[in-house]
């Protein structure tokens, strides 16, 4: 599950709040060891996606660094790259 979360600092544009959202929808889902919780614990779980969620939001406003923004295609792109050449047959 851990491979779905994605690096979110230092992109331009800035991460999204849905894209926060998924990040912490899957550390929850890891953290529980389940993808979708009990009628009982559903509550919680929800809970902590949104407080996961809004703790990070806060994290990559309050980061810095000096490197320049990452475009988002460019890192798409060596991320095919990196795939292709793994897999290759």
């Amino acid at each position: 599950m851990c491979r779905n979360i994605r690096v979110l600092h230092n992109f331009e544009p800035a991460a999204t709040s849905q894209e926060i959202h998924d990040a912490a929808l899957q550390y929850v889902r890891k953290i529980s060891g389940r993808t979708k919780p009990s009628q009982a614990n559903q509550a919680a779980f929800d809970r902590a996606v949104e407080e996961i969620a809004h703790i990070t939001s806060h994290l990559l406003e309050d980061l810095t660094t000096s490197a320049p923004p990452k475009d988002r295609e460019v890192e798409a792109a060596k991320a095919r790259a990196r795939s292709r050449a793994r897999f290759a047959s």
